[in-house]
């Protein structure tokens, strides 16, 4: 696990942000967050890239190329998705889970401050702060929470090798 602080550009993360955080930014509605049987609660994701869907998903893929990836060292793009947790009365830390099976690697870029946070498989707390990286295991268990003190948690996923 690596937590980097202020991770991107300035101008980068700015540009990111005003961008999913526009009102014409397409979100998916997700009828579960962790496991299919984990459906008591939703949240909405924007997936750009899926090696099992063929690849590029998105129009945004390019300009997540541009301003986010080219910072991350990968060999192969398994997965690219933009999540948004809606907030809620009390803060839910969501089902353990895995994003794929098989080693690879993982990062997640946190949009916004907020209450909520990423439990991963050793209990270690990772906090949702603006434009910190955090790159782990997604192979291993971890959690995801929502948020009680912002409208929303806002990150994106990366799952990819190296």
């Amino acid at each position: 696990m690596k937590i980097i602080d202020n991770f991107l550009p300035e101008n980068d993360f700015k540009e990111i942000k005003d961008l999913v955080f526009n009102s014409y930014f397409p979100w998916f509605r997700q009828p579960a967050i962790a496991t299919k049987e984990d459906n008591d609660l939703c949240y909405f994701t924007h997936l750009a890239y899926d090696i099992d869907k063929a690849g590029t998903n998105s129009d945004y893929w390019q300009f997540f190329c541009d301003k986010f990836l080219k910072h991350i060292k990968l060999k192969s793009m398994i997965r690219f998705k933009v999540n948004y947790y809606p907030r809620t009365e009390k803060l839910i830390v969501n089902k353990p889970h895995t994003d794929y099976k098989e080693k690879h690697k993982g990062a997640i870029l946190y949009l916004n401050t907020c209450d909520g946070y990423t439990l991963l498989h050793n209990k270690k707390k990772v906090d949702s702060i603006e434009n910190r990286l955090l790159m782990f295991d997604p192979s291993k268990n971890h959690s995801s929470t929502t948020t009680t003190n912002a409208q929303g948690r806002f990150n994106i996923n990366v799952n990819y090798k190296i």
